[in-house]
């Protein structure tokens, strides 16, 4: 039984993108925002260890004092907890969320603030589709979106293909080398997540997403922009009207 996650290496260029650059607030909140965005959308998903202290301080642009008071909000909260030993260090604790199982208060006066997400999504997420199909990809980013693509198809859990569709779009992201793209589809997906994991899942509409994913990667793959532009803005749309639907 697959649990839809993905390699190491891939994990771990997932993630070097994600946590790196601040984002000009303070560094403590910061720091937290960012590590929790990236376990709430499973580039460290739940069973996984923290890169060590040095490397994540480093990566991060923090300090190692402010990194370990924000590892210590995370453990604080549940989302992470300290095994100590060979072996040990940050594992995540924090279980992907079962969809229509999400709590409500998240949705709560919030709701014409992630609506909006969907509007921005429209525009960026097909812009990052069309710009990854007109790079020239290296061998790990080919290896990146492929291993992506197949952690969403192999997902049979509600909550681990969630974090699986999240991170795919992550790696599309971060393939097209550009950083503030990368933080505006950070954020963007930690809002549909929230969307998504507040409504069942639907296997007609898994179906028909994984095919969207395939076609989205496959025009990428052959560096046809406009046609990753399109995919995407396709599966931007039908996403919406999914979420408008159920959620109205």
């Amino acid at each position: 039984m697959s649990d839809g996650s993905m390699s190491e290496g891939a994990t771990d260029r997932l993630a070097t993108g994600i946590l790196g650059g601040g984002r000009g607030r303070h560094a403590f909140e910061d720091c937290v925002e960012r590590l929790a965005t990236a376990i709430r959308l499973g580039v460290f998903p739940e069973g996984s260890v923290l890169p060590a202290e040095r490397e994540l301080s480093a990566r991060m642009g923090v300090s190692r004092a402010t990194l370990r008071e924000a590892i210590a909000a995370l453990r604080q909260a549940g989302m992470v907890r300290t095994v100590r030993g060979r072996g040990g260090g940050t594992v995540i604790s924090h279980r992907p969320v079962t969809p229509a199982h999400a709590n409500s208060r998240q949705l709560a006066g919030r709701r014409d603030e992630l609506m909006d997400a969907l509007v921005f999504r429209r525009v960026v997420e097909p812009g990052a589709a069309g710009l990854a199909a007109a790079s020239v990809l290296d061998h790990d980013h080919q290896k990146l979106l492929d291993t992506s693509l197949q952690a969403v198809e192999q997902a049979d859990k509600p909550g681990a293909y969630r974090q699986a569709d999240s991170r795919l779009h992550l790696a599309i992201a971060t393939v097209t080398g550009s950083p503030q793209l990368l933080q505006a589809i950070t954020r963007v997906q930690a809002d549909v997540h929230t969307l998504l994991t507040a409504i069942p899942m639907l296997e007609v509409n898994i179906e028909h997403s994984n095919a969207q994913h395939s076609s989205i990667v496959r025009a990428i793959r052959n560096r046809r922009p406009a046609q990753a532009r399109l995919a995407m803005e396709r599966h931007c749309d039908d996403t919406a009207a999914l979420l408008r639907g159920l959620l109205s």
